[in-house]
């Protein structure tokens, strides 16, 4: 009514008609006009009001089909393939080291001499008394032919024959002891000796290792015994060089299982030809348990969590370029990417930059390619 009587009234008149009415009337009816002025039949609209909002500019990029592994990860320890204390097995001076500290050398390589001149008189010496026992045994067995001889003295020029020939072989290998080979290709390490030092046996004189390929040891829980097995790849690193990952693939798996920890030991091969990977480093390492050919994946930061629920939810651009909401289930993170199992298709679009500026519904427009380029 007061609308209607304000539209019939010009504002002099109007004004000239609220200052007639008594004071107690007058404040309601002001108060009605000011309601009627912000009602909906003011022919004074606030600018803007009814308009749509305009699209949100975001970075959109489309689920890819990807391999994606399942791993486990442990923590491991490096070891030499071959590591050996080379020793000496006979006493002697060290006449002379034909190695440097750190040389690569192959199998066969003479490492160390010892002094050789008091073996060599005593081989010369066992030569020398096989060969009069020799003598004797066969003239002895001519004699018993003819049994000009007993059976007894035989015997013991006989037996004193062969103790000649193993006297003699004895001597021999003592003699092959003062040169100390390498039994297999590998790094010399620090040497513990000098020349002209006197040694006794089971002296170190030094390290050989082998480092190439090199193992890595670690223990697998028994709950995932079933999926771990000989051949299986699996990915290191190591502090030393944090940003690189060295490839291996299983080799031992130990048939029992450890009272104590309810682990197995496993050992991998890992190639080393540059030979950075040292034995006893830590290595952090994921061990591949399956794989699969046809897994979604999208960027990371196209995942989102609901405060109230433990939901994983993404933004997803449908044909009418507004972003409507989803919720999925994730699988494996890798690398700023996560595999979707369930709740998402191949090819759609989810919204990795721009999600907080949007909700359901809310129409959208894609950034530059460039923008999503990083995501790729």
């Amino acid at each position: 009514m007061i609308h209607r009587l304000f539209s019939s009234m010009g504002r002099t008149q109007w004004f000239q008609w609220l200052c007639s009415m008594p004071a107690a009337y007058r404040s309601l009816a002001g108060l009605g006009l000011l309601l009627t002025a912000c009602g909906p039949d003011s022919d004074q609209a606030s600018p803007g009001v009814g308009t749509e909002r305009p699209p949100t500019q975001v970075v959109a990029v489309a689920a890819r089909v990807e391999t994606v592994a399942d791993t486990l990860s442990l923590i491991g320890s490096l070891a030499a393939d071959e590591m050996i204390a080379l020793q000496s097995e006979t006493a002697g001076v060290v006449e002379q080291i034909n190695f440097e500290e750190g040389q690569h050398v192959e199998a066969g390589h003479l490492l160390l001499q010892l002094d050789q001149s008091k073996l060599a008189a005593a081989v010369i010496e066992a030569e020398a008394n096989l060969a009069l026992s020799q003598s004797n045994f066969q003239r002895n067995r001519e004699l018993l032919g003819s049994e000009l001889i007993s059976r007894q003295e035989f015997d013991q020029a006989r037996t004193r024959f062969e103790a000649d020939q193993a006297l003699l072989d004895l001597r021999k290998r003592q003699l092959k002891d003062t040169r100390i080979t390498a039994p297999f290709t590998g790094v010399v390490g620090a040497r513990a000796v000098s020349p002209g030092q006197v040694i006794s046996p089971n002296t170190s004189l030094t390290w050989l290792v082998s480092l190439d390929p090199i193992k890595l040891e670690f223990n697998v829980p028994e709950r995932f015994l079933s999926v771990c097995r000989e051949g299986q790849d699996l990915e290191i690193k190591v502090a030393a060089w944090p940003e690189e990952r060295f490839q291996g693939k299983v080799y031992f798996v130990a048939p029992f299982v450890e009272a104590d920890l309810r682990t197995t030991l496993v050992k991998a091969r890992i190639p080393n030809k540059d030979q950075r990977l040292k034995p006893g480093m830590f290595a952090n390492l994921d061990l591949t348990l399956t794989i699969r050919d046809q897994a979604i994946v999208i960027p990371e930061p196209a995942i989102f969590r609901n405060l109230d629920e433990e939901r994983a939810l993404v933004y997803v651009v449908d044909e009418n370029n507004q972003a409507q909401l989803r919720t999925v289930r994730v699988g494996e993170r890798k690398s700023r990417k996560v595999e979707i199992l369930q709740g998402l298709d191949a090819g759609e679009e989810v919204i990795v930059e721009g999600s907080q500026k949007i909700g359901p519904g809310s129409p959208i427009v894609r950034a530059p390619e460039q923008a999503a380029a990083i995501y790729q």
